[in-house]
């Protein structure tokens, strides 16, 4: 970003993410329809969101 390196993670390597700049400076970023942390360009750091997955509940059978 910006000629900036920030890991994200090594699992995703290779995937796209969708990044998206929600105040100056501090980035969104996602994978598929997941909010995974916020970029701060500055500190160039990554501040996750706890469990962007979230709670699954099962149907009722």
């Amino acid at each position: 970003m910006h000629r900036k390196k920030i890991n994200v993670s090594t699992v995703l390597a290779g995937q796209r993410l969708g990044i998206k700049e929600v105040d100056d400076g501090i980035w969104l970023v996602s994978f598929m329809r997941y909010d995974l942390g916020y970029i701060d360009l500055e500190q160039r750091t990554l501040q996750p969101i706890d469990n962007p997955f979230g709670t699954r509940l099962s149907p009722m059978s």
